[in-house]
Parts: structure tokens; sequence; C-alpha cells
């Protein structure tokens, strides 16, 4: 007996035969499932940055302004302490050319008034003999004299003359040693040339003899050495 149905072929329903394989994957449906979680999680973490900047943007910009503020605070003060230091510098610059700013000119000048002075002294005391023209010309050395000092003495020039005075290595020279009992030592006794300042500041200094504690010892010496 001839079977008239007709074989079927299982490659012919290809849709039967996919479900009937178990080991067939599913590879689009995990997909899509896999993209749904990861589209989720990243949604939440977005979600949770977003709540973070809104926290960060209500909070940050106080401590912002703060921060700019005492930046700003601290430049202010700098500024301000830089300007008041120039300013002083200036002041102080400005005064210390005014006391000091002619100190070459004194001293050039000094020399003119020490021949001056030497001038004066050299004049004679006794001016009755003179006649008329050599005792004008007399009073008039003595008044430039006079005249003089008292310029110098106005731009704070002033004289030292130490005589009598303990030596001060800042305003005196010591040029040479005088043996003597009648002043203590180191005590000046002769001025050789004297001295000047310039307010506080010395233009030159004074050229002394100072004494010294005489040597009886020498003294004798010398003696016996005449006697002999």
């Amino acid at each position: 007996m001839i079977n008239d149905t007709p074989e079927q072929n299982p490659d012919q329903n290809p849709d039967k035969n996919e479900d009937m394989n178990p080991d067939t994957p599913k590879t689009d449906a995990i997909s899509d499932d896999q993209n749904a979680s990861d589209h989720g999680e990243q949604a939440e973490q977005m979600a949770e940055q977003t709540i973070d900047l809104n926290i960060e943007d209500i909070l940050d910009p106080v401590s912002t302004l703060q921060a700019e503020r005492d930046e700003l605070k601290d430049q202010m003060l700098r500024a301000v302490a830089e300007t008041d230091n120039t300013r002083r510098r200036a002041e102080r610059d400005v005064a210390q050319a005014r006391k000091y700013g002619h100190t070459g000119f004194a001293r050039d000048l000094i020399s003119v008034v020490e021949n001056l002075s030497r001038a004066v002294e050299a004049l004679p005391e006794q001016r009755d003999d003179l006649d008329e023209t050599m005792k004008n010309l007399v009073i008039g050395v003595e008044m430039i004299s006079r005249e003089m000092a008292s310029v110098l003495e106005r731009h704070g020039i002033t004289r030292i003359m130490p005589m009598g005075e303990k030596f001060d290595h800042n305003k005196h020279q010591a040029m040479f040693e005088v043996p003597t009992n009648e002043a203590e030592p180191g005590v000046v006794v002769q001025v050789a040339q004297s001295g000047w300042m310039l307010h506080d500041r010395l233009l030159s200094p004074a050229m002394v003899g100072v004494a010294k504690a005489a040597d009886p010892a020498s003294g004798d010496n010398n003696a016996a050495d005449k006697n002999q």
C-alpha cells in the first residue's frame, strides 16, 4: 500500500524549527533588556548628579564670594601698606636731600673759610697806627668772616673746636700726643686744625694733639744724661 502523504522536510518550516530548537539564543531580547537596564542606571546617575549640582549651586556661591572677599581684602591691605611705605620713603628721601644735599659744596667751602679764619687771626690787634684804608680793610675782613660764620650756621654747618674736650674718634683725628700732667690723658690739649659738621654728619675731623701722662722715669734719665 502506497502512502500518498507527502514527506515533510523539516527545512521547509524554519519558524517551527526555530521554536523546536531549544539551543537557539534569543539575542535580540537579551540585548534590549540590557540596553534598558543601562539606560535606567544612567538616568539614575544623572538624577543623582543633578541633585548634587543643585546643592552645590546653592552652597558654593557663598563660600566662593567669601574667598573672593578675603582675597580682595588682602590685596587692598597690601596695596595700602605698599603705598604708605612708598610715601614714607619719598618723604625720607626728600628730607635727606634737603638736609645733606649740599654736602659736596660744604666740603669745598670749608677750605675757603679756614683760609679766611687764618687771615682774621693774622690781623693786627693794635690798629691805632694804621691808616684809614688799612683800618677799613681789616674791618671788612672781620665783617666777612662773621657773615660767613652766620651763613654756615644757618645752613647747619658748624665748626668743631674740641679744646679741653675728651678725645672722640668720631669727630677728632689725633695727630700727636703731648706728655703732660696738667691735663688728664685722652684730653685734647692742642687743635692744629678745626673740624666741621653738617648737622649730625662729619665733614672733616678736627686735627688735634692729645694729652698723655708724663713719664717721670724718662725725665730723670734725661736729667741724668744732661748732668753727664
